[in-house]
């Protein structure tokens, strides 16, 4: 079986106070984009007749393409997400997974949080485990704050760690998105330890409801001032897609991916440079 995990934007990101768990209590909208992974699943049958081995005893595999994946592999999502159902579900055979990676790393995008949701939900489907949507998102929980969202991957304003999710009516699809990543690896905590919480003067759910012609000024990113300041390009990559007619822009998550959206008719002309992932949706 196969699935394209897709990416997220946020519009706009408050974070508005360290709670005692060490989470931090945010706001945002997420807001589903059509960059997609690829990921395969099928049953590991490795030699286990010949070897009198059953199935459920094999190691899980993953084997990745496309970008590069750095750290232990063991840590990849698609792997926590297995391991977690294993354990409620014993029987649960061995998978082959193959993971190509298209979602840049790092970048405010959910890419690997995606993968997480979506390795459940190829799981889930493959071995009939008839879980629930809400049994889903209880287990896209355990895996990461933002997972939950990639079940119902639809446009939802978030709140608490972001894993509190209000279904919300924005339909952007009459509008075009430009996304631009400068290839920066941005480190989440160190990106955390660089804010000072505080409440919004308008809660972004009430920003959202308002014409996008009136974001510009109001529907803000807490990590854009300390993100930029210690990467000024991302700074510019901003200004330079407001120059080229912008209706919003904005940085997504943590960084360093910034996105624009411009009127379907318009045909921005911008200039970054070719190492720079560069879409247009």
């Amino acid at each position: 079986m196969i699935n394209f995990p897709n990416c997220k934007i946020n519009l706009g990101l408050n974070i508005i106070r360290k709670r005692t768990d060490g989470y931090h209590d945010l706001e945002t909208v997420f807001y589903p984009i059509a960059i997609h992974d690829v990921l395969e699943m099928i049953q590991n049958n490795t030699n286990c007749s010949m070897a009198g081995i059953k199935s459920n005893e094999l190691q899980t595999e993953l084997s990745c393409s496309g970008l590069t994946i750095d750290g232990d592999q063991q840590n990849n999502l698609c792997i926590k997400a297995y391991q977690l159902l294993k354990k409620n579900f014993p029987d649960l055979p061995s998978v082959k997974m193959h993971l190509h990676k298209n979602i840049p790393m790092g970048a405010g995008l959910g890419g690997g949080s995606a993968d997480g949701a979506f390795a459940l939900q190829l799981l889930n489907d493959k071995f009939q485990l008839h879980l629930s949507q809400q049994q889903l998102m209880d287990y896209a929980l355990q895996l990461g704050s933002d997972c939950p969202f990639f079940i119902d991957n639809k446009p939802c304003f978030a709140s608490s760690r972001g894993e509190k999710m209000e279904s919300i009516k924005l339909d952007l699809s009459a509008y075009s998105f430009v996304i631009i990543n400068p290839k920066i690896h941005i480190s989440t905590a160190w990106a955390f330890s660089h804010i000072q919480p505080q409440l919004p003067e308008t809660s972004i759910k009430e920003i959202i409801a308002l014409p996008i012609t009136a974001w510009k000024d109001i529907l803000m990113n807490d990590f854009e001032k300390p993100v930029m300041q210690e990467y000024p390009v991302i700074k510019k990559i901003k200004e330079d897609l407001y120059n080229a007619g912008a209706i919003y822009a904005s940085m997504s998550g943590s960084g360093s991916t910034m996105f624009a959206i411009f009127e379907k008719s318009s045909a921005p002309q911008f200039s970054f440079p070719p190492s720079y992932l560069q879409i247009r949706l």
